[in-house]
């Protein structure tokens, strides 16, 4: 199961514009040298796979099968991406300038949803105006736990409160 969930980050990331087809077609691959295709044709096609337009369709074929049609909710990928990225944030492996670019893409690619509105502008701001530092932290910490504990985008939304993020603003005097 370990071995689907990889080629599902993967694929997502794909997805949400922050990623490439090769690791896709490099597990596939992988799957064939160890024999663990299980005679799954769509594997075996995309193992050959040489290009985007091939490898994505087979891509999203195996995901939907092997865990369903919500694995393939890039909302949730994309929030399970964002919860992932504060850890990396609070060793210094990420920065506020490498995630403005990271939430940026993620904003825009989502059709800009209401959960991103908050952090990305923070984060955003953050980069040139200091008293936008704690905010977009907090939201930044609001966001992850939040997804973190989602295990469904309908459980994110049921918990998210624009209230809350609302709360995460600068404050002038």
């Amino acid at each position: 199961m370990e071995a689907i969930d990889q080629l599902q980050r993967h694929y997502m990331m794909l997805t949400l514009g922050l990623g490439e087809i090769q690791p896709c077609i490099d597990w596939a691959i992988e799957r064939l040298e160890l024999n663990q295709e299980g005679d799954d044709l769509d594997v075996i096609l995309l193992a050959a796979a040489t290009v985007l337009e091939e490898a994505s369709p087979l891509t999203h074929t195996i995901l939907e099968r092997y865990k369903g049609p919500e694995a393939l909710d890039k909302q949730l990928a994309a929030g399970k991406y964002v919860a992932s990225l504060r850890p990396l944030y609070l060793s210094g492996a990420e920065s506020i300038e490498s995630l403005n670019g990271k939430f940026t893409i993620l904003f825009v690619s989502l059709g800009y949803p209401n959960w991103l509105v908050m952090l990305s502008r923070n984060c955003e701001y953050a980069t040139d105006v200091d008293a936008f530092r704690e905010p977009f932290e907090q939201e930044f910490e609001y966001i992850a736990d939040l997804w973190g504990k989602a295990r469904t985008l309908t459980e994110f939304k049921a918990a998210y409160s624009r209230e809350v993020s609302n709360t995460h603003d600068a404050k002038y005097c």
